[in-house]
């Protein structure tokens, strides 16, 4: 029998022993079609899903692979219930298609006339539903395009979305590269998302996700809706483009809350699509501005949940994702698949750190006593303040002064979520701060100076965790967080993964509140970076003095 570092069980957990020399060889495989679910020290869980088994097949991994790798890794056999489970739940993936008739008309198709039967009496699809012209099919209302698609995957059933898309207006877009060249998982993201014509690409941070996005604009010539994260994220995006590509400032536009342009190319943020007035969506109208042939989602995980309702209306116009992770907080993954599209390319981070793409990383969690007057203050403390007090502490501002001094000459970020400890963090440091309050231009002139090394600290709150290019950090601090957001594990995680000049080994600290509700939503984060093949070294505060 096998001594693999594998056990899977029959209700589809699959676990995983860390210590086990094959254990980062098996992890790689099984992430494919498995989601983490809990990454203690020496037995990792993970969870067999139906949205992970279809993502996998989306991308490209039939049944027979997802099963040959719990076997070759599995230290028992498998249980023929899982392996049943794994080949008919991935063989449900495409028995649905819709497709366009000669007509044009939108049609809902199977070879499988069960299956039809079974959906097409589903109350909430049946009224999605207008013609019935043959046996194996039935007429989609026009505009019901995505929001079938959303309800087959929820009753088990996800159709392949084959009903092809409108070019937009032809605008021409070449990319320039002029001493350098796409990375060649950057190239294969782009070749595998051309041909399935919308979808999903999961890259590292740092691991030029905005490239590929330009690349795809190459590829398709046509006019393109950039959405991203904010205003900041937006110019950045416009001067990689102007680098990048044969696009001149004349042919991008911003429009945000400050700017409204509309050009042939505009990068748009997503608060400005959501803003509302008089309770309508008062941009609506850019959604239908020119005849957009890409929109491109910066970070759709972050994806506001109004825009799932406007994106259900453009399933015409090919949609391209860009993500480090398709952990989304809300639970609705089904709707980035149905609506954006499924993953149609991943490519781990460890296996990208070995290329030499993207920096190597080591992670610690600090934990820090709390003296016996704010342990008493956290223990009387209603649910709902525990974690402020927690992750607040003034016991963590000494610990984060030991950590600077522990890396000098290294461009450090200290992140943390509120806003007064940002202040106390920049007066006890002596380092400027960057909030949501920082004007625009201000940040940009502290992020250069950063880029520089003019300034070797900042201190930041959560606007820097989204699509800011600070390639000269090697140390991240995270002070408090989002309670538990792996999505923002993976963010501020990426704000160390591009590579420096000198080729430095990245270092993130996360300092937590012994024993507190800090802790606690410390393990929901750990689980990303465990995922990803990252694992943390735990070091007591007196440890970070002693050093």
């Amino acid at each position: 029998m096998a001594d693999g570092p594998l056990i899977v069980q029959s209700d589809r957990t699959v676990l995983l022993e860390v210590a086990h020399p094959d254990a980062e060889t098996a992890r790689h495989e099984l992430a494919i079609f498995a989601e983490l679910e809990r990454a203690p020290e020496h037995i990792h869980t993970y969870r067999i899903t139906r949205l992970g088994l279809w993502n996998a097949r989306a991308a490209g991994h039939d049944a027979d692979d997802m099963l040959a790798a719990l076997e070759r890794w599995s230290r028992f056999p498998v249980p023929p219930s899982v392996s049943i489970d794994v080949r008919e739940t991935v063989g449900r993936y495409g028995r649905l298609v819709i497709e366009r008739d000669a007509e044009g008309a939108l049609i809902l198709r199977s070879t499988d006339a069960a299956v039809l039967a079974e959906v097409a009496r589903n109350k909430r699809i049946q009224p999605l539903l207008i013609g019935h012209p043959s046996p194996g099919a039935y007429v989609v209302d026009p505009w019901a395009r995505g929001h079938i698609k959303q309800e087959l995957l929820k009753i088990g059933w996800p159709a392949e979305d084959h009903a092809g898309y409108t070019p937009g207006t032809p605008h021409e877009i070449e990319l320039r590269e002029d001493g350098w060249t796409l990375r060649p998982y950057q190239r294969q993201a782009v070749d595998i998302f051309s041909e399935g014509g919308s979808g999903v690409v999961v890259l590292p941070c740092g691991a030029g996700k905005t490239l590929v996005g330009a690349a795809a604009m190459a590829r398709t010539k046509t006019t393109t809706l950039v959405l991203v994260t904010n205003t900041v994220s937006a110019r950045q995006w416009r001067d990689e483009l102007l680098t990048r590509t044969s696009l001149t400032p004349e042919e991008i536009g911003e429009y945000s809350g400050q700017l409204k342009e509309i050009r042939p190319v505009t990068i748009a943020t997503y608060q400005i699509l959501t803003a509302k007035r008089k309770g309508q969506y008062a941009h609506l109208a850019l959604l239908d501005a020119l005849d957009w042939g890409l929109i491109v989602y910066d970070e759709v995980h972050l994806l506001p949940a109004p825009v799932f309702k406007l994106t259900a209306d453009l399933q015409a116009r090919r949609r391209l994702g860009l993500t480090a992770t398709l952990v989304r907080e809300d639970g609705r993954e089904g709707d980035v698949f149905s609506l954006i599209g499924p993953k149609r390319f991943d490519a781990p981070w460890k296996q990208i750190e070995a290329q030499g793409f993207i920096s190597p990383a080591v992670c610690y969690e600090v934990r820090v006593d709390l003296p016996p007057d704010d342990r008493l203050e956290y223990a009387a403390a209603p649910d709902d303040a525990r974690y402020r007090l927690a992750a607040t502490a003034a016991a963590k501002i000494d610990v984060v002064r030991d950590l600077v001094a522990r890396h000098p000459g290294e461009q450090i970020l200290v992140i943390g979520q509120y806003l007064d400890q940002i202040g106390e963090l920049a007066d006890a440091l002596d380092a400027p701060q960057i909030t949501g309050t920082t004007p625009v231009d201000e940040r940009e002139l502290l992020y250069s100076a950063f880029r520089q090394r003019k300034i070797p600290l900042l201190v930041v709150s959560k606007v820097a965790n989204f699509s800011i290019d600070l390639p000269e950090a090697s140390v991240a601090i995270q002070v408090s967080g989002t309670f538990g957001s792996r999505q923002e594990e993976a963010q501020r995680l990426g704000r160390l993964l591009r590579p420096t000049s000198d080729g430095t080994t990245a270092s993130f600290y996360t300092l937590i509140a012994r024993d507190t509700i800090d802790q606690d939503f410390a393990q929901n984060r750990q689980r990303f970076l465990a995922e990803q093949g990252y694992s943390y070294t735990i070091l007591d505060a007196d440890e970070v003095r002693a050093a």
